[in-house]
């Protein structure tokens, strides 16, 4: 390859690599750059490293995962226990406190341990609100789920 045109491909890999570098995790740039050093061929490794500044031995670790087909989708980008904390986890009273406002009113079927409510579920995420809790209505139809309760709108009425 001539000198003007090996400066021609740099700066289009360069262009390419910082269109998608804010998007790709640093596994995804390992296996980018292997992938776009593979399709150059002989010399790639070196093209693409000095075109986005990774290193060659990253890059041929990339190469080392494609060929082992060691790119199986992971099972997620955070770390386990990243994220949003339950709402049970951070306010370690609220089932009991939403048990309480639907106990006296529940009605259910004492040979199957069905449960259910003719609470709204906006009722009462405004009546736990009220109380302190920050939820929303939706979270207080997962929570009542969990406790065992149902809606009396699913349920036949003989």
């Amino acid at each position: 390859m001539r000198p003007q045109e090996r400066k021609h491909e740099i700066e289009q890999v360069r262009r390419k690599f910082l269109a998608m570098q804010d998007c790709l995790t640093e596994r995804g740039r390992r296996l980018w750059a292997a992938s776009e050093a593979l399709s150059y061929g002989y010399g790639g490794i070196t093209l693409v490293s000095e075109a986005t500044g990774i290193s060659d031995r990253t890059i041929r670790n990339g190469l080392q995962n494609l060929a082992n087909d060691a790119c199986e989708r992971p099972k997620g980008v955070r770390k386990p226990g990243g994220g949003r904390k339950k709402k049970t986890e951070l306010s370690p009273d609220l089932l009991q406190a939403l048990d309480n406002l639907v106990e006296p009113t529940a009605k259910g079927d004492p040979e199957t341990s069905l449960k259910w409510t003719s609470k709204s579920l906006r009722n009462l995420a405004s009546e736990l609100q009220r109380q302190g809790y920050s939820i929303a209505f939706r979270t207080a139809g997962t929570l009542l789920k969990e406790l065992g309760y149902s809606s009396a709108d699913k349920q036949e009425n003989p």
